[in-house]
């Protein structure tokens, strides 16, 4: 009875306007989960020991995973086995049936995944947790409101320059976006985020975000080693996905004497040449003084 009453709202739901750009996905998929929690009201008071969904993600638009906690058992109390079932609006309506986890195996323990032929990027999902027929679980999204690009890889740096007191120096960092993420092709363009601070701080520096992958650090202090870090996220999007791997920055102690010498140096050029001059202007005047005398 249930299902029916969940099929029956949401065909409600849909029947004033066909699926259409100028009907917001957001407001579909509030629809669909007041649906939901009004069918099942388990929805509402999901106790601690029951399975909750802790995370949906797509990291390239082309596949995503759902995942949620273990059960936790108390006493004699026990769930049946868990099970993810989902249901997607196609062109017209919500799909008449609820479809189960395509795959359990692929995304780890707890969770489901969905290939390439079980995704679509703007058609709302609904997906829910059951045991024993039982729903503990539920929430609505579409593929293009989950998207969390992988990490970026391949992080390094180069010395840019170093201050005339030796004190400071500026670096350029270089990274390369995720490997599955389709930027040739402009499916998915991503800007980035750089965070960096020394090894024993504990509070990261954050800068700008920015479309190209590379970008220079200025100011950093010389003798100290650094910690940098970049993630990203789809431009206008505000999901940013996991970081990269730490890169470490080891800036060197310069000579405090570089500057000084680098000061003196030409005077020494100076001093030579100039002694190269006296002595050629002593030998010209000792070789025509001789000259007249032989005269």
């Amino acid at each position: 009875m249930d299902l029916w009453q969940l099929l029956l709202t949401l065909a409600l739901a849909g029947s004033s306007d066909a699926f259409s750009g100028s009907e917001s996905t957001a407001a579909i998929l509030s629809r669909a989960s007041w649906s939901l929690q009004s069918v099942n009201p388990g929805l509402k008071t999901n106790s601690s020991k029951e399975p909750k969904f802790t995370k949906c993600r797509s990291p390239e638009r082309e596949t995503f995973s759902c995942h949620w906690t273990d059960a936790v058992h108390h006493g004699s109390e026990s769930l049946g086995p868990i099970q993810l079932f989902y249901t997607r609006r196609n062109i017209q309506e919500w799909t008449q049936e609820w479809k189960e986890c395509p795959d359990y195996v692929s995304a780890g323990e707890n969770s489901c995944y969905f290939n390439s032929s079980f995704t679509s990027v703007w058609i709302p999902y609904c997906i829910k947790l059951t045991s024993n027929g039982d729903t503990v679980d539920g929430k609505c999204f579409s593929v293009d409101e989950i998207v969390q690009p992988d990490p970026p890889i391949a992080l390094n740096w180069t010395l840019l320059n170093v201050s005339l007191t030796g004190i400071h120096a500026d670096i350029q960092v270089r990274w390369e976006a995720p490997p599955n993420a389709d930027i040739q092709k402009g499916w998915m363009v991503l800007e980035y985020e750089l965070q960096y601070k020394e090894v024993n701080e504990t509070k990261w520096k954050m800068m700008d975000p920015i479309l190209s992958t590379s970008v220079p650090v200025y100011s950093l202090k010389v003798d100290k080693e650094y910690e940098v870090r970049v993630r990203s996220k789809r431009r206008n999007s505000g999901n940013y996905g996991e970081f990269s791997e730490v890169l470490y920055v080891t800036l060197p102690q310069m000579n405090q004497f570089t500057c000084e010498e680098d000061f003196y140096f030409p005077w020494l050029l100076i001093i030579i040449f100039g002694i190269f001059g006296l002595t050629v202007m002593l030998f010209v005047f000792l070789f025509s003084k001789q000259q007249r005398k032989e005269n």
